[in-house]
């Protein structure tokens, strides 16, 4: 069974996240484990972590980036969210969704092999779900591809990374999760593979912490953020590895609308320009 086989989605929560260095991330994980249990997933892997994978997906505009780069207090992002790339394991669409300080969390497990004709148009039906009898699963499928076309948002990003979780057994309401290598690479089509050719690092060495709790702040969070200086940072994996490598290697050099710039631009119509100075494309 991989992760989130199980539902453990907690739907609507608050999330705080923190950059540490190996470290202290070490110290923090000694302190969480006198708290909450390690993940069964995590459990026998090396450094306590397994792959998490995502293909996010934007507009041909990357309108769902520059909601973050711009802090919209209100915005959403689509995500494929999968834990290898062998075709008949699962993989989950989720609508994640942030109202002003709360997390709000859709999400639908899919059978691989619909992930195409879903990323094509197709209407979701009760067939391309894991349990074709999951109603809530199936609204969930429908609110996704509704943004989906709603945008035109097509693959634009592959984010992969090792996740080391803790949470309260038989519960969902607390969850502590440390994030290590960060990997960004643009990805423009629909096959789910677990690693893209030439990753950028997105966060270097540094660790992701993230305190994510869906009632009441507890305490003990506040003893860890005091004692081990926790500052809080935003860490957005998606916008930050466009942000640091800049929208034209996120976007895709055979969609239509960046075919037609490189037509239009300068070097396209030698002579027509004065030497000195191209416009800009």
């Amino acid at each position: 069974m991989t992760p989130d086989m199980q539902d453990r989605l907690q739907e609507q929560r608050y999330e705080l996240k923190y950059w540490l260095d190996e470290a202290k991330a070490l110290r923090v994980r000694q302190f969480v484990q006198g708290y909450l249990g390690l993940d069964e997933y995590g459990a026998g892997q090396p450094d306590l972590s397994y792959p998490t994978l995502s293909l996010y997906l934007d507009s041909a505009g990357l309108d769902t980036y520059w909601r973050t780069i711009n802090g919209d207090r209100n915005r959403y992002k689509l995500r494929l969210r999968y834990y290898d790339d062998r075709p008949d394991s699962p993989v989950f669409f989720e609508l994640k969704r942030r109202e002003d300080n709360v997390i709000l969390k859709q999400r639908a497990g899919v059978r691989k092999s619909s992930v195409r004709t879903l990323l094509a148009g197709q209407l979701p039906a009760p067939d391309h779900l894991l349990n074709p009898n999951d109603h809530k699963a199936l609204v969930a499928l429908q609110s996704f591809c509704h943004h989906l076309h709603q945008i035109q948002a097509r693959p634009k990003m592959h984010i992969a990374y090792l996740r080391e979780a803790y949470e309260n057994p038989g519960t969902n309401d607390v969850r502590v999760t440390f994030d290590r290598r960060v990997e960004s690479a643009p990805h423009h089509h629909d096959a789910l593979v677990a690693r893209s050719p030439g990753p950028h690092l997105v966060f270097g060495r540094t660790v992701m912490l993230e305190l994510k709790f869906t009632g009441r702040y507890p305490d003990w969070f506040r003893d860890l953020v005091q004692t081990f200086d926790c500052v809080q940072e935003g860490a957005a994996k998606y916008a930050t590895g466009i942000l640091d490598k800049g929208e034209d290697w996120a976007l895709d050099p055979h969609s239509p609308e960046r075919v037609l710039e490189e037509f239009l631009s300068a070097d396209s119509f030698p002579g027509l320009f004065s030497s000195s100075q191209p416009p800009s494309p």
